[in-house]
């Protein structure tokens, strides 16, 4: 990856790492990806593939991610779904031409079309946001416990009882922040 970028956050569902390229959203905003090839960059490394894009595809992009996040967040915290953030996920998903195969070691890949276009990728990405927000698969939507991140993630945890996004950031943040408040409380405790 290009080293002036920020690295990207890939978790193991797609949807919501797709969110996670706009981080830190209550705090100093961190945009992933601020040029259309860096999204292609993100689809390529995420297994989507795709040839190009044009800053109209990315502003797409963009759209379908603001959207999941409205809709994951919402459905994390049982608020009805913003109906401006279904139709985008929605029309992505309809917009979007690829298929599921199953590879030989029994995992469901995504193909896209021969001539793969960002709009097929998005397609992926959105059909992945309405499996998870409409409780299809086993997990939980959850909202990162990090006051400025408040990402939402899909919580596959046995207890179902995750607090951040991102153990390696938003947790580790926490933690460190947690105890050096305590090591301020008991200067001794340094000793």
């Amino acid at each position: 990856m290009r080293a002036e970028f920020p690295d990207f956050r890939l978790g193991t569902v797609l949807a919501t790492s797709f969110t996670g390229t706009h981080s830190e959203r209550h705090g100093n905003a961190v945009e992933r990806i601020p040029t259309p090839q860096r999204l292609v960059d993100w689809l390529t490394v995420s297994g989507l593939a795709v040839d190009s894009c044009t800053a109209a595809q990315l502003d797409l992009a963009r759209e379908l991610r603001e959207s999941i996040h409205a809709a994951a967040t919402a459905a994390a915290v049982q608020d009805a779904l913003p109906a401006a953030a279904v139709q985008v996920i929605n029309d992505c998903s309809a917009q979007g031409r690829a298929a599921a195969i199953l590879t030989p070691e029994g995992k469901r890949q995504w193909r896209l079309s021969s001539a793969s276009r960002v709009e097929d990728a998005l397609g992926v990405i959105a059909a992945d946001a309405i499996s998870i927000i409409a409780g299809e698969r086993d997990g939980k939507l959850a909202l990162c416990a990090s006051p400025t991140c408040r990402a939402a993630f899909f919580d596959t945890s046995q207890s179902r009882t995750r607090k951040w996004c991102d153990m390696n950031t938003c947790g580790n943040r926490q933690k460190k922040a947690r105890f050096n408040a305590n090591q301020r409380k008991d200067p001794r405790s340094a000793e």
